[in-house]
Protein backbone atom coordinates (compact mmCIF):
# COMPACT_ATOMS: atom_id res chain seq x y z
CA UNK A 1 0.00 0.00 0.00
CA UNK A 2 1.50 3.35 -1.13
CA UNK A 3 0.50 7.02 0.62
CA UNK A 4 -1.39 8.81 -1.51
CA UNK A 5 1.13 10.96 -2.85
CA UNK A 6 3.25 8.17 -4.02
CA UNK A 7 0.39 6.38 -5.73
CA UNK A 8 -0.24 9.35 -7.87
CA UNK A 9 3.64 9.28 -8.76
CA UNK A 10 3.42 5.85 -9.19
CA UNK A 11 0.61 6.21 -11.25
CA UNK A 12 2.29 8.78 -13.56
CA UNK A 13 5.50 7.07 -13.05
CA UNK A 14 3.57 3.75 -14.91
CA UNK A 15 2.23 5.75 -17.56
CA UNK A 16 5.62 6.88 -18.83
CA UNK A 17 7.16 3.53 -18.78
CA UNK A 18 4.53 1.09 -19.41
CA UNK A 19 5.26 -1.03 -16.86
CA UNK A 20 3.55 -1.90 -13.48
CA UNK A 21 5.68 -1.91 -9.85
CA UNK A 22 4.65 -3.24 -6.75
CA UNK A 23 7.63 -1.40 -4.46
CA UNK A 24 8.81 2.22 -3.89
CA UNK A 25 12.17 2.74 -2.17
CA UNK A 26 12.74 6.27 -1.06
CA UNK A 27 15.93 7.14 -0.55
CA UNK A 28 16.29 11.08 1.84
CA UNK A 29 19.43 13.34 0.64
CA UNK A 30 19.86 15.25 3.05
CA UNK A 31 23.02 17.38 1.65
CA UNK A 32 25.72 16.95 -0.29
CA UNK A 33 27.61 14.46 2.60
CA UNK A 34 24.85 12.09 1.91
CA UNK A 35 25.47 9.20 -0.73
CA UNK A 36 24.91 6.28 -2.71
CA UNK A 37 28.12 3.79 -3.41
CA UNK A 38 28.58 1.84 -6.60
CA UNK A 39 26.01 -0.96 -6.81
CA UNK A 40 23.92 -2.90 -9.34
CA UNK A 41 20.39 -3.67 -8.10
CA UNK A 42 20.51 -7.40 -9.79
CA UNK A 43 19.12 -9.58 -6.87
CA UNK A 44 16.79 -12.26 -7.44
CA UNK A 45 13.90 -11.02 -6.72
CA UNK A 46 13.86 -8.06 -9.24
CA UNK A 47 13.97 -10.76 -12.07
CA UNK A 48 16.11 -10.44 -15.02
CA UNK A 49 16.28 -7.22 -16.57
CA UNK A 50 13.87 -5.48 -14.16
CA UNK A 51 12.91 -2.12 -14.76
CA UNK A 52 13.51 0.49 -12.71
CA UNK A 53 12.11 3.85 -12.44
CA UNK A 54 13.67 6.48 -10.30
CA UNK A 55 11.99 9.88 -9.58
CA UNK A 56 13.76 13.09 -7.90
CA UNK A 57 12.31 15.50 -6.24
CA UNK A 58 14.91 18.43 -5.05
CA UNK A 59 18.11 19.26 -4.91
CA UNK A 60 19.99 18.54 -8.59
CA UNK A 61 22.28 15.84 -8.06
CA UNK A 62 24.73 13.58 -10.15
CA UNK A 63 24.03 9.98 -11.22
CA UNK A 64 27.09 8.07 -12.74
CA UNK A 65 27.43 5.17 -14.22
CA UNK A 66 30.10 3.10 -15.04
CA UNK A 67 30.69 0.08 -16.96
CA UNK A 68 31.50 -3.06 -15.48
CA UNK A 69 33.56 -4.50 -18.10
CA UNK A 70 35.52 -1.48 -19.16
CA UNK A 71 35.24 0.74 -15.74
CA UNK A 72 36.53 3.74 -17.28
CA UNK A 73 33.88 4.02 -19.84
CA UNK A 74 31.24 6.04 -17.53
CA UNK A 75 28.03 8.68 -18.26
CA UNK A 76 27.18 11.11 -16.05
CA UNK A 77 23.21 12.32 -15.23
CA UNK A 78 22.55 15.32 -13.79
CA UNK A 79 19.02 14.70 -11.98
CA UNK A 80 17.09 17.41 -11.57
CA UNK A 81 14.14 18.62 -9.60
CA UNK A 82 11.00 16.32 -11.26
CA UNK A 83 13.57 13.75 -13.25
CA UNK A 84 12.34 10.26 -14.36
CA UNK A 85 15.81 7.62 -14.98
CA UNK A 86 14.36 4.57 -16.31
CA UNK A 87 16.76 1.62 -16.36
CA UNK A 88 16.11 -1.13 -18.38
CA UNK A 89 17.47 -4.36 -20.42
CA UNK A 90 20.81 -5.33 -19.40
CA UNK A 91 21.68 -2.26 -17.44
CA UNK A 92 21.87 -3.86 -14.16
CA UNK A 93 23.82 -6.51 -15.68
CA UNK A 94 26.30 -4.44 -17.50
CA UNK A 95 26.15 -1.31 -15.30
CA UNK A 96 27.51 -0.39 -12.00
CA UNK A 97 25.85 3.22 -10.55
CA UNK A 98 26.06 5.46 -7.86
CA UNK A 99 25.03 8.92 -6.06
CA UNK A 100 28.59 10.57 -5.09
CA UNK A 101 28.93 13.15 -2.57
CA UNK A 102 28.80 16.56 -3.87
CA UNK A 103 30.83 19.26 -1.54
CA UNK A 104 28.73 22.82 -0.97
CA UNK A 105 25.01 21.07 -1.30
CA UNK A 106 23.41 21.88 1.16
CA UNK A 107 19.22 20.80 0.40
CA UNK A 108 18.04 18.09 0.28
CA UNK A 109 16.49 15.69 -2.46
CA UNK A 110 13.98 12.97 -2.29
CA UNK A 111 14.45 9.57 -4.74
CA UNK A 112 11.84 7.53 -5.00
CA UNK A 113 13.17 4.30 -6.58
CA UNK A 114 10.17 1.64 -8.02
CA UNK A 115 10.12 -1.59 -9.01
CA UNK A 116 8.38 -4.78 -9.48
CA UNK A 117 9.32 -7.57 -7.08
CA UNK A 118 8.42 -10.66 -8.30
CA UNK A 119 7.37 -13.59 -5.66
CA UNK A 120 10.19 -15.61 -4.16
CA UNK A 121 9.54 -18.94 -6.13
CA UNK A 122 9.31 -16.88 -9.45
CA UNK A 123 12.86 -14.90 -8.96
CA UNK A 124 13.98 -18.21 -8.36
CA UNK A 125 12.80 -19.88 -11.13
CA UNK A 126 13.65 -17.13 -13.61
CA UNK A 127 16.98 -17.21 -12.06
CA UNK A 128 18.12 -20.86 -13.49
Amino acid sequence: MFTPTVQKIKELVEKQTRESFNSCLLNLYRDGTDHVSWHSDNEKEYGKQPTIASFTSGTERDFILKQKINKDNKLKIKLGNGSLLIMTGKTQDDWLHQIPKRAGVKTGRINLTFRKLLSLNQSMNKSS
